[in-house]
């Protein structure tokens, strides 16, 4: 199979100024995830996606392809994943006649990705291809959403007025309600073919459960700081 690995990294981060090529552990964040793909057992193509030329530049000083710029318009704080990935995909049928089967994202903002995790993840998705449309990593969540509200015209709405033949959910101790799960962006693997269907998860997504331990999604600054004094970042080495 084809697999094309996305690598999404527009500028213009407001948590962090230009996040992803900030130097983490003396190496932009960018490049942990490119050398996290390139040693995959799996051969892949390897794209990021930036609407910037110093990024880009970055990009391919660790050897990876950087065969466009992501328009602006689709770089923006509210531009979705699908917006990007069916561009990649897109220019990539159009101008190099090359179209892949499976396509995993990437994010930056997970520099202590273990490429083992890649590699078992990729193992499960090839061999549930018929059953499944995508792969997602996900953590329990610490909140049930089960015992959350919204407000509408001041007035406290829950969200689930019962679960499981519970009336009042939200009023339930959480031992009772189905645990919850939330995507941690550690790693997403979709069949292109769903892309036509305007999604990028389809109807049936596997769950790769993680422990919360073993991952930080790097956001804000204290997210930053968590990362580089993790005892998960302890066995990085520095190239």
């Amino acid at each position: 199979m084809k697999i094309l690995c996305i690598i999404p990294a527009r500028s213009g981060s407001k948590g962090i100024s230009n996040k992803n090529i900030k130097l983490f552990k003396n190496k932009p964040l960018i490049a942990w995830t490119i050398e996290q793909a390139q040693k995959c057992k799996y051969n892949m193509k390897i794209i990021v996606s930036t609407d910037s030329e110093i990024y880009k530049n970055i990009a391919l000083k660790y050897c990876a392809e950087v065969p466009f710029l992501r328009p602006y318009n689709i770089s923006q704080d509210l531009s979705t994943d699908y917006e990007f990935i069916t561009h990649c995909t897109n220019w990539l049928k159009n101008n190099e006649n090359y179209y892949p089967d499976i396509i995993v994202q990437l994010r930056p903002t997970q520099p202590c990705r273990k490429i083992e995790t890649i590699n078992e993840c990729l193992d499960i998705f090839i061999k549930n291809y018929n059953e499944y449309d995508s792969l997602r990593s996900v953590v329990e969540n610490e909140k049930s959403p089960y015992k959350m509200y919204t407000i509408n015209n001041n007035n406290l709405t829950p969200l689930f007025k019962s679960v499981n033949n519970f009336n009042e959910s939200f009023n339930q101790p959480r031992q009772i309600l189905p645990l919850c799960y939330l995507h941690n962006g550690y790693i997403d693997i979709l069949k292109t073919s769903i892309l036509k269907d305007n999604t990028i998860s389809g109807n049936k997504i596997y769950p790769y459960i993680m422990n919360k331990n073993d991952t930080i999604d790097i956001d804000t600054i204290d997210d930053w700081k968590k990362a580089e004094e993790n005892n998960i970042y302890k066995n990085i080495i520095i190239l």
